[in-house]
């Protein structure tokens, strides 16, 4: 079995066109469909997470810090981009409420049973926003799986900002993740 896993976290609209969009989200999202193909061309595992929150979002502490709605469960712009849709048919698919997911880890125990502390593994991200929700996410995968190689695709990420970008890929170099393509 292969033993390389690929993590799509949060390639929704909201996060790409929508109220929280930018031209620098816009712009790798071809490139992240084709790094979810080819990892189904592979045979890897994929996962994708989708950031999902509910009409009370503005009087949650996130929503106090950000007031501005987005990826309200079942709106529009929750909905994963088309072409990101498209290319995660037949993948595995977890909403979380929060900025990591916990269930990651659990999720990929169930797939792998010998994934122990990770080691002989692959796990790799791509998706939005780095400084955010990509770095959340593989820090909890990083802590449950310390011996995995770890990676994230920096063509296949963009931030809040070009500046947060660069500075969430910096710290994930610094906890021992391999940053491509930066």
């Amino acid at each position: 079995m292969n033993k390389k896993i690929l993590v799509a976290v949060d390639l929704q609209k909201d996060f790409i066109d929508g109220s929280l969009g930018t031209p620098e989200a816009q712009a790798i999202v071809k490139a992240a469909a084709a790094k979810i193909e080819a990892a189904k061309a592979a045979k890897d595992i994929v996962i994708a997470t989708m950031d999902t929150h509910q009409a009370d979002y503005l009087s949650t502490r996130e929503g106090r810090f950000l007031p501005v709605e987005h990826c309200l469960e079942g709106s529009e712009g929750w909905q994963l981009d088309p072409a990101i849709a498209k290319a995660l048919e037949g993948c595995i698919v977890v909403t979380k409420p929060s900025f990591g997911s916990t269930e990651l880890p659990g999720l990929i125990e169930n797939v792998f049973e010998d994934m122990a502390d990770g080691a002989g593994y692959e796990i790799e991200l791509i998706g939005l926003c780095t400084d955010i929700c990509v770095v959340s996410n593989a820090l909890i995968l990083k802590a449950a799986f310390p011996e995995a190689d770890m990676k994230v695709d920096a063509a296949c990420c963009a931030g809040v900002t070009p500046e947060k970008h660069l500075a969430a890929l910096e710290t994930m170099r610094s906890c021992q993740i391999e940053i491509e393509n930066a």
